[in-house]
């Protein structure tokens, strides 16, 4: 979900592995000149969830990467099918409160742009949470936890899919 870290957390994954780390929503805002929210306005969610089916498929096939996707990635099935056939997936769970205290200001969030931001996250949230949880190998719960505890939490998870010969 918005807010949960990953792009965070992903940076400084990819830097404790010796990986390179991409975030697809920074990704398609460079391919593309403009910010996220705009691609919205212009082609509306439709338009800009195909771009986001393309770019993944193409980043997802890029040998180690580290790779932050944006909340709404999980929707489309395809995309849950490349998440799952070609990488090892994060999920990083964190409550309604807690992600709207993380997002409440930012103005760049196409989907909260509504009345009640925080009833939306909720209702994204109940909607693509069974969907985070069908393509994650890990599902670690960040809660209140600094970006450098999450890491240190998630680390032996993924020696241990390293060891097992199951991670990427």
């Amino acid at each position: 979900m918005m807010g949960a870290g990953k792009t965070t957390i992903g940076r400084q994954l990819a830097h404790a592995l010796g990986r390179k780390f991409l975030d697809l929503d920074h990704e398609m805002e460079a391919r593309c000149g403009v910010r996220i929210a705009l691609i919205f306005d212009i082609e509306g969610e439709a338009g800009f969830r195909k771009r986001e089916t393309a770019l993944l498929d193409e980043c997802s096939q890029r040998p180690g990467l580290v790779l932050a996707t944006g909340g709404g990635a999980v929707l489309a099935p395809e995309n849950r099918e490349i998440l799952k056939s070609r990488g090892l997936v994060v999920y990083l769970r964190a409550g309604v409160d807690e992600l709207f205290r993380r997002v409440a200001r930012d103005r760049n969030r196409p989907l909260l742009k509504t009345s009640d931001p925080r009833q939306r996250i909720a209702e994204l949230i109940a909607q693509r949470e069974p969907l985070y949880e069908s393509v994650a190998d890990i599902t670690l719960d960040t809660g209140h936890m600094p970006a450098s505890q999450v890491l240190r939490s998630l680390l032996p998870h993924l020696l241990d899919y390293q060891a097992q010969g199951d991670a990427p």
